[in-house]
């Protein structure tokens, strides 16, 4: 059996006395798995994606990664460091935050020359890359001069140069148009088709349904409330009312007034708070 790529048992994160941004998580994300995580902001997701990346770390519990643990002593080891830095990669919320170089093409090659390779190598990901996210053009330009779904997919494209066997995705479909985002799921899918692992944090429900074929739900609580197939998590429809993924509607009828959940479809877009 392949080792999974993250194993997590017991994962809780205490920021200080009595403020916990995750508690109790068992967790297990397969190769080539297309997994989203949902809950209302402040639930814990993208803390949840940060412990998967080594940015932050567990007050209690352990995760493995790739079958080896994730401490922070672990990445103080250059040969760990390099071999879970090349296996992983993590795409920002906000594009801002990582993009630092002069233009585009700088950004797409700032990986690949970290883990060593050839100037050869790293002109032909980004060459491949650039195409793949239709960004050609965009490679001479300076970041702040691109709009935010530009940056969004140079964003994207930095990461996916370093060819990394995870690639994590922090609320990946905000700053996106509509069109940005049909985008953003064929790329997901050439991701899959290639057998690589996807893990998406989100509290847009019809992003989540449509790029994933496994859906986590955290509660306010912090604590994992549903794990399984996007059909199945969406039509629990008063788990999403009490995780405040959706909400009641209410409409007035002369003298009486009633209230329904809004649907949750994988084609339609759910309101989301």
């Amino acid at each position: 059996m392949t080792t999974p790529d993250f194993e997590l048992a017991g994962i809780g994160l205490e920021y200080r006395a009595g403020v916990r941004a995750l508690d109790s998580i068992d967790l297990t994300i397969r190769r080539g798995e297309q997994v989203a995580i949902v809950g209302a902001n402040g639930s814990g997701k993208s803390t949840l994606l940060k412990i998967l990346d080594g940015l932050v770390f567990p007050t209690s519990g352990s995760i493995k990664a790739f079958g080896a643990t994730l401490t922070e002593h672990a990445l103080e080891d250059p040969a760990f460091r390099k071999d879970f830095r090349s296996r992983v990669g993590f795409v920002f919320q906000e594009a801002d935050v990582q993009l630092f170089c002069s233009n585009a093409r700088d950004e797409l090659a700032f990986g690949p020359l970290q883990l060593g390779l050839d100037a050869g190598e790293v002109e032909r990901r980004v060459n491949e890359v650039a195409a793949q996210l239709r960004i050609e053009k965009l490679l001479d330009r300076a970041p702040y001069t691109l709009s935010g779904g530009e940056k969004k997919r140079v964003a994207i494209g930095s990461v996916l140069t370093m060819e990394p066997q995870a690639l994590l995705m922090d609320e990946p479909s905000s700053a996106l148009d509509p069109r940005s985002q049909v985008w953003l799921l064929s790329v997901l899918d050439e991701w899959k088709r290639q057998g690589r692992t996807a893990i998406i944090a989100t509290h847009d429900l019809s992003a989540a349904a449509e790029s994933a074929d496994r859906m986590v739900v955290l509660s306010e609580d912090h604590v994992v409330v549903a794990d399984g197939p996007p059909e199945k998590v969406l039509a629990q429809r008063e788990l999403l009312l009490a995780v405040n993924l959706i909400h009641e509607h209410a409409h007035r009828h002369q003298t009486v007034t009633h209230t329904h959940p809004h649907h949750t479809h994988p084609h339609t877009h759910p309101h989301t708070t």
